[in-house]
């Protein structure tokens, strides 16, 4: 392993002397982005990193939760900060998914793991407002403009299916806003959905069509902040134009919606989605693309492009084989169809742990351009609450990236899976171990973790650079060892070998360059012409990313 990490460092320090020197540069001008191959990075943003300690402790919160269970101080200007420095160019990342903004309960709560604080932000108090725990609308707003300056687009996270839990300082909702039993078996469908899904989370009566007033504990809120007349206005507005009932889902739409028309964001991750029913999210999406129509006629000077709004869905235990359909037990239901452009992608972990490259790539490409063809899945390899990641000791960040960044589909990086933040920390019960601060110390000064990171790097931007990476279509190139494949999107087109001999190589790359055209080797950044179909290069490392190139003027 030791001598793996000396031969990178060997081939980074010289090769990209080489190709400074012969002028080499990659094409961009026509570099497309499409959500089905983009490279989304998620973080919490209490664990991301504090730049601003003076909002640490908010609303009386205590310094008594469990270990990794409460507010740790990471914020908006954590995040801004690290898009400011590059750190997220430099991995290739041109989209950001971050854990809910809205106002979090405000006391703890025990659900058996020890004292809990909403810092994970899934526990809504009220979603017209921020937590000020994570910063200011004004800090929200610098974050979506200096991310789409850097042309990263910003997901926030929707939660829709049930509010925070019931503690002495946040009480409950009205009964026609919410139940409280009976709690979820996950049995079958009803049983999944028109109930909670712990103990202590009031389930949300999104099924009911029921106008319903405004919670009292909201009422007071917003008169004690000076601005509940304005809200009511907004709500009025909102009703009016829609005619939809004055139902509790209904609600909840307008506020989530607000933050697109408010402050720009690119999309929603949507949480628990298969327990709530289907048809909210087709009321969801309509109302998500008419407030992101909305913004882009006030602001068409901050339109990145033409795609629409995005739609990710989370239903807990889907995988790609499944298709469009999931399955209840007595029910399947299509999430796709009318709501979600991409659902993620339980399945990937299981394939890169139990199948070969080739096969899993195959899969994926097949399935995407048949049964999902216009479709997307978000691939992850570890996340906030899946407690059996692809590599939970960490001990294949190399393996880890390969399979994650370079397998058809979008691809979710989980904040420090390119520089293996532990998932397993002494003294933490269940979810906390996933959730652990950001090892930004290791970064700065582990050798080791830096040549990680730099593999991380090298991957990620030959992936933002090519969408025919995510988004294109397949094709296995016959090799005597190792795995090379195509990938081909319009005029996009790379070659991709893993599992190589090191040192030295020779790839067919005909027909898809010919000869006498120029390439580079984004891996190393060696330059290769291609001569008889073929292109030869001799390295340390078992992984190429061959892409054109074409010669400084």
């Amino acid at each position: 392993m030791r001598s793996f990490f000396l031969m990178m460092s060997v081939v980074t320090f010289i090769s990209c002397k080489t190709a400074t020197e012969k002028g080499i540069v990659l094409t961009k001008a026509t570099k497309e982005f499409v959500w089905q191959g983009a490279n989304i990075y998620f973080l919490l943003t209490d664990r991301f990193k504090n730049a601003d300690p003076s909002n640490d402790i908010q609303f009386n919160r205590k310094d008594d939760a469990a270990k990794l269970r409460g507010f740790n101080g990471g914020d908006f200007k954590g995040i801004t900060e690290k898009i400011k420095e590059g750190y997220f160019t430099k991995l290739g990342i041109n989209a950001l998914w971050i854990t809910p903004v809205v106002e979090q309960i405000h006391a703890g709560t025990d659900e058996g793991t020890g004292k809990s604080y909403g810092y994970h932000g899934y526990w809504t108090k009220d979603w017209t407002a921020i937590d000020p725990n994570f910063g200011t609308k004004e800090d929200l707003k610098e974050l979506v403009e200096t991310a789409h300056e850097k042309g990263i687009r910003i997901l926030l996270d929707a939660v829709i299916n049930h509010t925070g839990p019931v503690t002495d300082e946040d009480p409950i909702w009205p009964k026609s806003w919410v139940r409280t039993a009976p709690q979820c078996t996950y049995s079958n469908y009803e049983h999944t959905v028109t109930c909670t899904l712990v103990k202590n989370l009031p389930d949300i009566k999104t099924e009911s069509n029921e106008n319903v007033v405004l919670p009292p504990q909201l009422v007071s809120k917003w008169k004690a902040e000076g601005r509940y007349e304005q809200e009511v206005k907004e709500l009025d507005v909102f009703f009016a134009r829609t005619g939809h009932p004055r139902a509790p889902r209904f609600y909840i739409m307008k506020w989530l919606t607000d933050y697109i028309t408010e402050y720009g964001i690119d999309g929603y991750r949507v949480d628990t989605v298969k327990h709530t029913e289907e048809f909210v999210w087709q009321e969801f999406r309509v109302e998500c693309d008419y407030a992101f129509e909305e913004f882009k006629k006030n602001n068409p000077e901050k339109v990145l492009d033409q795609n629409g709004f995005y739609l990710v869905g989370e239903v807990y235990n889907y995988g790609v084989s499944s298709g469009k359909a999931f399955d209840f037990g007595d029910k399947k239901v299509n999430y796709y169809d009318s709501a979600f452009n991409s659902l993620l992608n339980f399945e990937i972990k299981w394939d890169a742990k139990n199948s070969d490259v080739t096969t899993v790539f195959n899969k994926y490409d097949t399935i995407l351009n048949s049964d999902l063809k216009g479709y997307g899945i978000l691939n992850y390899l570890s996340s906030h609450d899946d407690g059996q990641p692809f590599d939970m000791t960490r001990k294949k960040p190399f393996k880890t990236a390969e399979m994650l960044l370079l397998t058809p589909g979008t691809s979710q990086v989980y904040y420090g899976d390119e520089s293996a933040r532990e998932l397993m920390v002494e003294g933490a019960l269940g979810d906390a171990n996933l959730r652990s601060l950001m090892n930004w110390s290791r970064i700065n000064e582990d050798v080791t973790t830096k040549l990680i990171l730099a593999h991380w790097q090298k991957i990620g931007q030959f992936r933002a650079n090519h969408p025919a990476v995510g988004a294109g279509k397949q094709q296995v190139i016959p090799t005597e060892n190792g795995v090379i494949f195509s990938r081909v999107r319009n005029e996009d087109k790379v070659i991709i070998g893993l599992e190589l001999e090191k040192g030295e190589k020779v790839i067919k790359v005909a027909p898809f360059f010919e000869n006498n055209e120029t390439l580079r080797d984004a891996y190393t950044q060696q330059v290769l012409l291609v001569k008889d179909g073929k292109v030869t290069l001799n390295s340390p490392v078992n992984i190429v990313l061959l892409e054109k190139a074409v010669l400084s003027h």
